[in-house]
C-alpha cells in the first residue's frame, strides 16, 4: 500500500498509476477523460498528475497494469458504495470504518444475544482503527511502525505493521477531543480484559460509555470527512417492547453482577480521571427518559425530548437523579460479614483493617468511601466492596 508523501490532498495511488499507464498504452483517452475515472468526492486529482505520468516525469518505477486488469476496472467502474458514493477500493478504510460501526450497533441491538457488550467493544475498536487510519492517510502521516534503522516493520508474513488504535490515539496529530480519547482508552482497557479473561454480563455497567462511543464516532466521521457519511440515517432510534420499574431494575442488576476483575479495571480507570473528565459526555453519554404528558399538541408524538442544561427543568431532574443514585454505603463490619457469607469465614475485622491500611483506602483520592453522617463513622462505597472481594478471591486459601 503506497502512502501519501505530503500533507493535504493525497496523491494518486500506486494501483491507480498502473491503470493510468494501461489506459495511455491502450490509447483513445485524453488526460481529462482519464482524470474522470480517478476523481471522487473524498479525493480530487489535479490534471497535472496525469500529464506527469504520460510524460514519464514521475512514477517511472510503477509498472503498467495488464490489459485484462484495465478491462476489469472499466467493466466495474464506478465501483462505489451505493449509500455514500465512496469508492470501494479507493476509500476502503472509510467504507470499512462505517460498516464495522454499523455491525457493532446491529450486534448490540440484536435480539437473543447474551454477550453483546463484548462483541460491540471488539467491533467498534476495529471501526475506530480504520477511521483513524483513513484520517492519517489523508493527512499524509505514515501510520506504519518503523524499525530502529527507519525501515518499515514487517509481520511474519512480510506485510507492513500498522498502528493499533492505542497508538493512533497517542499520536501528536490525533484530532479527537480529550473526552473521546478517554472513552476509547476505557473501552480498550475493557477489551484487554475481554481478550484475556472470562467476563459475565457487563452491559449495564458500561452502557453510557458505549452510547458515547457511537455518538463520538458519528461526529468524528462527519467532522473530518463530511456530513454525508454520518450513520444516523442507517441507525435511527431503537424501539423496545418493555419498560422497567425501579424494582425490576434492581432485580436485573442483582442478577448480572459485575465481574470482579472488570470492576477493578473500571475503578482504577475512573480514579485516574478528573471530575470534569468523568462528566464529559464524550466519555460517557447519559440520557434520562421521563414519561410525561405533552403540553403542546405538536409535541405529543415526541418520544425523546432534550432538556437544555442549566435550565430549571434540568436542575430539578438532576436533584431527583442525585437522590436516586446516591452511592450505596457499607460499614466495615458489614463488609466483613458479606465476605464471610461469600465463603471466606477467616476474613475477620482485623483482616479488613490491615487491608485498608495497606492500600491507603481512606485516602480521598481513591474515592473508596468517606466519613459518615452518624458519629463520624467511616462508610465504604461499592468500589471498596469490589476491591475487598477481589482480594479475598486472590487469597482464597488464606481465608476459606
Amino acid at each position: 500500500m503506497e502512502l501519501p508523501k505530503k500533507l493535504g490532498i493525497p496523491p494518486i495511488e500506486g494501483w491507480e498509476i498502473a491503470l493510468v499507464k494501461a489506459m495511455l498504452a491502450r490509447g483513445g483517452y485524453s488526460d481529462q477523460e482519464i482524470l474522470a475515472y480517478f476523481t471522487r468526492p473524498t479525493r480530487s486529482v489535479n490534471h497535472r498528475v496525469i500529464s506527469e505520468i504520460r510524460t514519464k516525469a514521475k512514477h517511472q518505477a510503477v509498472e503498467a497494469a495488464t490489459d485484462e486488469d484495465l478491462s476489469d476496472f472499466l467493466a466495474t467502474w464506478p465501483d462505489v458504495d451505493p449509500t455514500t458514493g465512496l469508492s470501494i477500493r479507493g476509500d476502503e478504510l472509510l467504507v470499512k470504518a462505517r460498516e464495522a460501526m454499523i455491525a457493532a450497533v446491529h450486534v448490540f441491538n440484536g435480539a437473543g444475544l447474551t454477550f453483546r457488550t463484548e462483541l460491540f467493544i471488539v467491533t467498534s475498536v476495529i471501526a475506530w482503527t480504520y477511521l483513524m487510519h483513513a484520517f492519517y492517510r489523508r493527512e499524509g502521516i505514515d501510520y506504519r511502525y518503523k524499525n530502529g534503522d527507519g525501515t518499515i516493520k514487517k509481520t511474519a508474513q512480510g506485510e507492513d505493521c500498522y498502528w493499533e488504535l492505542g497508538m493512533c490515539l497517542r499520536h501528536a496529530k490525533c484530532p479527537l477531543p480529550t473526552g473521546v480519547v478517554k472513552n476509547l482508552e476505557f473501552l480498550l482497557a475493557i477489551r484487554h480484559e475481554i481478550e484475556h479473561r472470562m467476563t459475565n454480563r457487563i452491559d449495564d455497567a458500561v452502557s453510557a460509555k458505549l452510547q458515547a462511543c457511537c455518538i463520538n464516532f458519528n461526529e468524528a466521521i462527519k467532522t473530518h470527512f463530511g456530513g454525508q457519511y454520518g450513520l444516523e440515517r442507517r441507525l435511527p432510534i431503537a424501539l423496545q417492547f418493555v419498560t422497567f420499574s425501579s424494582d425490576q431494575r434492581s432485580i436485573l442488576k442483582k442478577a448480572s453482577s459485575l465481574p470482579d476483575h472488570i470492576a477493578t479495571v473500571m475503578d482504577e480507570f475512573h480514579r485516574a480521571l478528573t471530575d470534569d473528565e468523568l462528566a464529559d459526555p464524550n466519555f460517557a453519554y447519559r440520557v434520562v427518559f421521563v414519561p410525561k404528558l405533552a403540553n403542546r399538541k405538536s409535541a405529543a408524538d415526541l418520544a425523546v425530548e432534550f432538556v437544555k442544561p442549566g435550565s430549571e427543568e434540568a436542575q430539578e431532574i438532576n436533584r431527583v437523579l442525585l437522590k436516586e443514585v446516591e452511592k450505596k454505603r457499607y460499614l466495615g463490619k458489614q463488609i466483613v460479614e458479606m465476605m464471610q457469607a461469600e465463603g471466606y469465614p477467616k476474613f475477620k475485622q482485623g483482616s479488613h483493617t490491615a487491608l485498608w491500611h495497606a492500600l491507603d483506602a481512606k485516602n480521598p483520592a481513591h474515592n473508596f468511601g468517606r466519613e459518615g453522617e452518624y458519629k463520624g463513622m467511616w462508610v465504604w462505597y461499592e468500589s471498596w466492596l469490589q476491591r475487598v472481594r477481589v482480594y479475598c478471591l486472590e487469597h482464597a486459601a488464606l481465608y476459606q
